[in-house]
């Protein structure tokens, strides 16, 4: 039986496994292949990793931990967990095995539900972005397109007015209706009358299509997605959730089931509005969490 079993392999769970093996605790990290940023180019606002791939910062943290005798890990998803903190965890996983431990931690992650508009889910994390800390930086002076509409919208405005160029919103699905309109030009955009149709690549930006016309773009920032958890355990184990639809934890991790724990963006406080989304964070929320595994052990 393992000390604990992570489940996820980004930041958070690699952080996690980290943690653990340094301190000499056997744990299982498990990786299903599937990341939040598994089509993201360059990561930014990470700290002596800014502009570095995420793929490359997933491989170099795979083989540090490969230095770790207490650390093993496996590709391979998981599909079920039962038991307790009492008794200890079973994970069924994907390839018809089952691994047992005293403790779990969820770093699993989230995905993003994009709005059905042709061409977005190809450019997403290449040419359309949603975290203005990630991505602002590299458009500014140019002009952008934001998709969506109040209160996001105007949060993006916020924080990317004083760094791009030009930003124009466009609506997704219906046109803006007469008050969010007014709202949105009331911050100095520019706000498109035609629903956007569909969105490519178009020389080294973006061509947003509408009724209204092609609008050539830098890049676009999307403000009507939203985001779900990439597995089912949260639901599966009954766990508390937060407004938000994120597993409520403290500040170690911990969740409402005992032994169970969580960290990166499918989870976070009560005390913030949502989960704050960065490698950085996750990162740092895997290591609380691994403490917190510790502390309970």
């Amino acid at each position: 039986m393992y000390d604990a079993i992570v489940i996820g392999a980004g930041p958070a769970g690699l952080q996690a496994a980290l943690t653990l093996g340094r301190m000499h605790r056997p744990v299982l990290l498990l990786d299903s292949g599937e990341y939040r940023n598994g089509t993201v180019q360059h990561m930014h606002n990470m700290i002596g990793a800014d502009g570095k791939a995420p793929a490359d910062l997933r491989a170099q943290a795979r083989t540090e931990l490969a230095a770790y005798a207490d650390v093993e890990t496996r590709d391979v998803a998981a599909h079920r967990i039962s038991g307790d903190a009492e008794t200890g965890f079973s994970v069924s996983l994907a390839d018809g095995s089952v691994a047992d431990a005293r403790r779990v931690i969820l770093a699993t992650g989230v995905a993003d539900d994009l709005p059905p508009v042709p061409g977005l889910a190809e450019l997403w994390g290449v040419r359309v972005f949603s975290c203005p800390f990630c991505d602002g930086h590299e458009h500014a002076g140019k002009p952008i397109a934001i998709l969506g509409a109040v209160p996001r919208a105007a949060h993006l405005i916020g924080l990317l007015g004083r760094i791009v160029g030009e930003i124009t919103v466009v609506p997704v699905g219906e046109p803006f209706g007469a008050e969010d309109r007014v709202a949105l030009e009331e911050f100095g955009v520019r706000v498109a009358s035609a629903p956007v149709e569909a969105v490519a690549a178009h020389g080294d930006g973006v061509r947003v299509r509408s009724a209204e016309g092609d609008l050539d773009v830098a890049g676009v920032f999307v403000a009507s997605g939203t985001m779900r958890h990439r597995a089912p355990f949260a639901a599966d184990l009954g766990l508390g959730l937060l407004e938000s639809g994120s597993i409520e934890i403290d500040e170690f991790g911990r969740t409402s089931l005992p032994g169970v724990f969580a960290a990166g963006d499918l989870a976070h406080r009560a005390t913030l509005p949502g989960p704050m989304a960065s490698v950085l964070l996750a990162a740092a929320a895997g290591q609380l969490a691994a403490v917190g595994v510790l502390q309970s052990l």
